[in-house]
């Protein structure tokens, strides 16, 4: 049996390297089905004018009661980590659309309005 550290190290060494890399993806047996929460909810994951949004404790938390998939505590870390780990690629410098455009205070500038709506 794999201790939970050790789980989200690789299943969120395993989404870096996909993201970072486009290699194809290995997922520890163990992780599987984590993974695969992970995926539904951020497939349902809102957007706001700069970006994704977090996926939230309540919309994981409204996950396992609809689904009657019970999670522990230490899935849900295991899944926030998953999380900030894909936010942390879209809103990395390299790959942030806005890049160098957003003010200093956090100030939508009319560069960085123009870098998302064209």
């Amino acid at each position: 049996m794999m201790d939970n550290h050790r789980l989200e190290a690789l299943l969120v060494k395993a989404l870096k390297n996909r993201l970072e890399n486009e290699t194809i993806l290995h997922i520890p047996e163990a992780g599987v089905l984590l993974w695969n929460i992970f995926t539904k909810l951020s497939a349902t994951r809102t957007y706001h004018m700069s970006g994704p949004n977090p996926i939230s404790y309540t919309e994981i938390h409204a996950f396992s009661i609809l689904t009657g998939c019970p999670l522990q505590p230490h899935h849900v870390k295991i899944i926030r980590a998953l999380d900030d780990a894909w936010l942390e690629h879209c809103y990395s410098s390299e790959n942030s659309k806005v890049k160098g455009k957003q003010g200093r205070s956090g100030e939508l500038t009319t560069e960085a309005f123009d870098a998302i709506f064209g």
